[in-house]
């Protein structure tokens, strides 16, 4: 039988894609048109937003402030590429988000699983070079060819139809169009951690962005449970890991939560987390859904390793709660 040997968690943001000169002017620029929220979950404008900042918001984004924060992220995406490889796993089952890449407003589901032998990424269009932003965003793009990364068939097509018969409406994706490839949540993982590693993937992708279907986080923390069960009912004798890609909270980093989040991963306090008001996870501190998944997968293992850096990028304190992790 497989065995769930490890799991992990990545931020994906574009900030690991970007440079420090990025980090130290580029934001500052294109912050005021990214979409924020209330704690309430309401739209809300970068005014709005700067207008709440604490007294001391300037002393959080200086450039020494910045620059150490920039190193520190470096360090913990080589450590989390050093742990996967370390885990010697034959599968990693990675639990991400999908925003408009493979899935549109006329079908958006809640839960999908792909079951293809392998997933294609793109290769790098040309940007403008005056485009900073896009330039980090294509990063998790090829440089030359597209590539066609292998995935776990087999594991896959046994998730989903385990997850049917514990009456999950499950979406699954057999291929893509040959115009299509994988989202930035998956990429990113390939490019950054198994970059040169034929590691077999299943992606499952969580509405983490969309409404009017993402899931409850009580609803991620019991597929999170199934997920575990059905990896260990694998029959072959595979070392299985789960990877959650995204998070914590942005595009207005709020320390409290990703704060309580991490102190319930440690807990194993699956309660805490399935009880997150669902008004405090929009934007891209929805894909703290993506974590709630894999810590229940990982609920035989323990916090092993945890980094969190709450990357402030402007007097609004805008910026990306970036977090890295380790279950063994």
């Amino acid at each position: 039988m497989a065995r769930l040997a490890a799991a992990f968690g990545s931020s994906h943001s574009v900030m690991l894609a970007a440079g420090l000169d990025d980090w130290l002017t580029g934001f500052r620029e294109s912050d005021p048109r990214m979409p924020y929220y209330d704690p309430d979950g309401r739209p809300s404008s970068y005014a709005d937003v700067l207008a709440r900042a604490p007294s001391d918001a300037e002393e959080r984004v200086t450039p020494e402030a910045i620059r150490a924060r920039f190193e520190e992220t470096q360090a913990a995406m080589a450590r989390v590429k050093r742990e996967i490889a370390d885990a010697r796993l034959d599968a990693l089952i990675v639990v991400g988000d999908d925003q408009h890449e493979l899935f549109g407003d006329r079908h958006m589901p809640s839960i999908a699983v792909y079951h293809g032998e392998t997933i294609r990424n793109a290769p790098r269009p040309a940007a403008p070079a005056s485009d900073w932003y896009r330039r980090a965003q294509q990063r998790r793009l090829e440089d030359g060819a597209e590539a066609h990364y292998p995935c776990h068939r087999r594991l896959a097509l046994h998730l989903i139809e385990g997850l049917v018969e514990r009456e999950f409406d499950v979406s699954a994706v057999a291929g893509l169009a040959p115009e299509e490839h994988e989202g930035h949540a998956y990429s990113f993982v390939h490019r950054w951690y198994l970059n040169g590693t034929p590691l077999p993937v299943v992606p499952v992708f969580l509405n983490t962005y969309n409404p009017p279907n993402p899931p409850l986080p009580r609803r991620c923390a019991r597929l999170g449970a199934a997920l575990k069960d059905l990896a260990e009912s694998y029959p072959e004798d595979i070392r299985v890991g789960v990877l959650a890609s995204g998070g914590l909270s942005h595009f207005v980093v709020d320390e409290d939560l990703d704060r309580g989040v991490i102190d319930a991963l440690k807990r194993k306090d699956m309660d805490w987390l399935g009880r997150l008001d669902p008004r405090r996870l929009k934007a891209g501190s929805s894909e703290i859904r993506n974590w709630i998944v894999t810590a229940a997968a990982a609920s035989d293992l323990e916090l092993a390793w945890m980094t969190y850096i709450p990357s402030y990028r402007t007097a609004a304190l805008t910026g990306i709660g970036l977090g890295f992790a380790r279950w063994s």
